[in-house]
């Protein structure tokens, strides 16, 4: 079956280049507050803007709008997931969401870590760096990758963890989410593959995004 993707647009970083890993994509598209400025910039209107519009300043007309008070538990970025699974999305990916506050890039990483345990692809996209969650599966990355790759456990032990296809190889190993065992591992020309057991694993690689997004599956 294939996937409904959602690309969510937020109020943090971005880069002229981040465009490369959206232009040709076809999906639904929600600007969350701020990120709206960044697609009118690009000429793209989005489906659905959420947000309190705190960050933008106003509700443009024209586009359905979810708009809540500033006074909210949830952020816009969680809002805005929300929404997308609301409309049946099963496969996010986050532009605008690291950088910036960093209070809100470690909740957008709560964030997609959520959305993995519920067995739906999701990641955190930039140019200089992405970030995808897997539980209790794996993640698949096309030769073409070049540069650094890291895995970290999140939440606990991650158990039964293996990295193929990378130059430091691993097998049945546990990671814990206090040591960085993980960190810089690098790719090599052929299809890499990061696997886990049980738990839930951080997956950090670094540019790239001229080239076909990693599938993430589960076990």
């Amino acid at each position: 079956m294939d996937k409904k993707t959602c690309y969510l647009f937020g109020a943090g970083e971005y880069d002229d280049k981040d465009f490369e890993a959206f232009k040709d994509s076809d999906g639904f598209i929600i600007a969350a507050d701020g990120g709206y400025r960044w697609l009118e910039s690009r000429g793209i209107r989005p489906e659905l803007l959420v947000g309190d519009m705190d960050s933008l300043g106003f509700v443009p007309e024209g586009i359905e709008t979810v708009r809540m008070a500033p006074e909210k538990d949830d952020t816009d970025m969680a809002i805005a997931i929300n929404e997308g699974l609301k409309r049946g999305c099963d496969c996010f990916y986050i532009f605008g969401g690291l950088g910036g506050r960093l209070d809100h890039t470690v909740g957008n990483i709560q964030q997609i870590v959520r959305l993995s345990r519920m067995g739906i692809q999701a990641s955190l996209i930039s140019w200089r760096h992405s970030i995808s969650a897997i539980h209790n599966g794996e993640i698949i990355f096309p030769p073409e990758y070049d540069g650094y790759l890291s895995a970290f456990a999140y939440g606990g032990t991650a158990s039964g963890v293996r990295e193929k296809g990378l130059k430091y190889l691993l097998d049945d190993a546990v990671l814990r989410d206090d040591v960085p065992l993980g960190v810089s591992n690098e790719f090599t020309g052929s299809s890499a593959k990061v696997s886990v057991e049980c738990g839930t694993l951080l997956i950090m690689w670094q540019q790239n995004l001229d080239k076909n997004l990693p599938e993430v599956y589960w076990n």
